[in-house]
């Protein structure tokens, strides 16, 4: 027996938690989530935003815990201990298959389908924690802070790799991009990823996310569109 093992059957001291899991578009059957690895600066925009050099520099990563996802309808609760929360639009790489060293040529392979997600973010948290040189899970990965559309799979609608990527707060434009703007592409984030972590089916990648990224503040509605999918529609409660 591993620490992994979840037998049929088997007694557990509590009831285990639910599967993270996303609807998927034109499909009774959701999407079961392993992980979320979200990658950061990946606009150059956004970079130079944030006080940072836009050069093409190795990608970085950081996690959220697949419990932060969130149906949209379900809106948004402002969280705690922060009085500056950002939004930011990301378009979200879910696969079907992985593995370690899988080469940039063969990475769309593992690509299940993709999705609009919010990568929501206690900005003032964020700040202090860069300034002490400690991680950004306080910041980054609170309950909610990970609202999501449905997934459109690959098969039905390709790989986008250009096309609108915005957000509006209250009908006003706050992002406004293209994915062909992002720094790292899909293939390449995942050939990267695939180096320090073994992949597998069910991880989600936040992709990155263009400027503009602002506050929200209670009773806030927040649109996220990416040409080709779903728009999602976030209350902030």
């Amino acid at each position: 027996m591993t620490i992994h093992d979840a037998a049929p059957g088997r007694d557990y001291i509590f009831a285990p938690p639910p599967v993270p899991a996303l609807p998927v578009r034109g499909a009774p059957a959701l999407f079961p989530v392993h992980r979320i690895c979200c990658v950061g600066r990946n606009f150059a925009d956004h970079a130079i935003e944030m006080g940072h050099d836009p050069t093409r520099e190795p990608p970085f990563f950081f996690q959220k815990n697949p419990d932060t996802l969130v149906a949209p309808e379900s809106g948004f609760p402002y969280p705690p201990a922060s009085s500056d929360v950002h939004h930011e639009v990301e378009l979200v790489v879910a696969l079907k298959s992985g593995g370690s060293d899988i080469p940039a040529e063969r990475a769309l392979d593992c690509v299940y389908g993709y999705a609009v997600g919010l990568d929501m973010t206690r900005r003032d948290l964020q700040g202090q924690a860069k300034k002490q040189g400690r991680p950004w899970e306080v910041a980054k990965a609170f309950e909610h802070s990970a609202p999501c559309g449905p997934i459109h799979p690959a098969d039905d609608i390709g790989h986008p790799a250009q096309g609108a990527i915005r957000l509006t707060v209250n009908g006003a434009l706050r992002q406004d991009g293209d994915l062909d703007q992002m720094i790292w592409k899909v293939p390449e984030m995942i050939a990267c990823l695939s180096r320090f972590f073994t992949l597998a089916p069910g991880d989600l990648i936040f992709a990155g996310t263009p400027a503009g990224v602002g506050a929200v503040e209670r009773g806030d509605v927040i649109r996220a569109h990416i040409d080709g999918l779903d728009e999602i529609a976030v209350t902030v409660t």
